[in-house]
């Protein structure tokens, strides 16, 4: 006996508005999804929202968005999102280690419907094992695993279907995009502050540097630094005490960027601030190492050159601590170094400096440098040096100050050719007429 056609006829067309309820959800959790994406809200808010949705859809028990870290080898993944259905207890399950290896090496989406007759998990069909059904889809971007999209325990008997598979992987994919885009705007916003980092350190670097040389009558006083990034650790600077003395120095900073500027203000300033007490040479670097030292952390340091020119006598008391010992040339030629100091600035907090008197005679020329200019490499990695730099000034000693750095700069140029610029390189010169 057939079946009436009317009956056939009403079974077909609930069966046809069932799908299209279904299709109308999912097409609605799928525009919410949209929407949020566009919004404001958080990361945290958007996945929470899509594991909700998935929750609430699918009539699930729980659902969780696990993040992949490939730097942790013994447990990869970590929970970043979990919500539960509202009627379950909250009993957080979590993904056994081989159901999480098996997502790992596989990347594909994982349908268990009965743990008892899945050969690869039947170990886990115990009593004490609270998850019955189970639907895990990869979050990929570009071939990229990113992390885990699951849902456990489905309410109804039947289990998991595919079209809860089909609408799990789309919603895992955004997700996985919404976590890149994320990720993306947070290295972006990184890089925002690290540019400006480096601007605020630059502006902070050119507001130390001497923006004019002192005008001295029968001394031609200048300098130039040249950084190798946006900021670098080099500082100069050229300090009255009196109408006939005036203190100079160059000094090299330990690090780069923010911190170098912030530990240059901090030598500028105490140097400055020792230099109007008008103590010795040797007294204040004693002072500024223990102040530096006090100041900052133990792996922060400085080399510095300060002398005082006594322009009436025309004698230069000096002390070293720790930089790049000077060159002074004589009008014969002769070449001096001028060594006379200690060690590096804030290495220990007590230390006693010596300082050395010089007579600088007529047409003397005193040239400061820092470690850029001498060990400035070509193609080869062979260093500028000393002897290079030595003849450089021996050779152009008559020519006036502005020209002898140019010299030493274009010297510097031309052994390194194309080879990028890998310190800072700051000049000083100090001649008398």
């Amino acid at each position: 006996m057939s079946s009436d056609p009317s009956q056939i006829q009403i079974a077909q067309l609930q069966e046809e508005n069932r799908r299209l309820r279904v299709a109308v959800e999912e097409l609605s959790i799928l525009n919410d999804i949209a929407t949020a994406i566009t919004s404001t809200q958080s990361l945290e808010q958007i996945v929470d929202m899509m594991v909700q949705k998935c929750v609430k859809h699918l009539r699930v028990e729980q659902g969780v968005v696990m993040l992949l870290d490939e730097k942790d080898q013994d447990n990869p993944f970590h929970t970043m999102v979990r919500k539960k259905d509202s009627r379950a207890g909250f009993l957080p399950f979590r993904l056994d280690t081989q159901l999480t290896g098996w997502m790992l090496k596989n990347r594909t989406s994982l349908l268990i419907n009965d743990f008892k007759s899945d050969d690869r998990f039947q170990y886990l069909s115990g009593e004490d094992f609270p998850i019955r059904t189970l639907l895990s889809v990869p979050m990929q971007l570009k071939g990229k695993l990113m992390g885990l999209l699951t849902v456990f325990n489905k309410r109804d008997e039947a289990g998991f279907t595919g079209n809860d598979q089909r609408l799990l992987a789309i919603i895992a994919a955004q997700s996985a995009q919404v976590i890149e885009n994320a990720r993306l705007y947070l290295e972006e916003q990184t890089l925002q502050r690290m540019q400006e980092d480096m601007r605020l350190a630059a502006e902070i670097q050119g507001n130390l540097l001497p923006k004019d040389f002192p005008a001295i009558p029968g001394y031609e006083i200048t300098g130039k630094s040249i950084p190798a990034k946006e900021v670098g650790g080099d500082y100069f600077d050229f300090i009255p005490v009196d109408d006939h003395q005036i203190a100079f120095c160059l000094g090299d900073v330990s690090g780069k960027g923010m911190p170098a500027a912030l530990l240059m203000a901090n030598l500028q300033a105490t140097l400055r601030g020792q230099t109007l007490l008008r103590v010795n040479s040797k007294e204040c670097l004693t002072r500024a190492n223990k102040l530096l030292f006090l100041s900052t952390d133990s792996k922060k340091f400085a080399t510095l050159f300060y002398g005082v020119l006594d322009t009436m006598n025309h004698q230069l008391i000096f002390c070293n601590a720790g930089h790049d010992n000077p060159f002074l040339i004589s009008d014969s030629n002769e070449l001096k170094r001028l060594k006379t100091g200690g060690i590096v600035l804030g290495f220990i907090e007590e230390y006693n400096y010596e300082e050395e008197t010089i007579l600088l005679n007529r047409d003397d020329v005193l040239v400061l440098i820092s470690d850029g200019i001498t060990e400035a490499m070509n193609a080869s990695e062979e260093e500028f040096g000393e002897s290079r730099l030595a003849e450089v000034i021996q050779t152009n000693r008559e020519k006036p100050a502005e020209e002898i750095i140019e010299h030493i700069l274009a010297a510097v140029k031309l052994h390194t050719g194309e080879t990028e610029q890998m310190d800072d390189m700051t000049v000083v010169v100090i001649k008398r007429q």
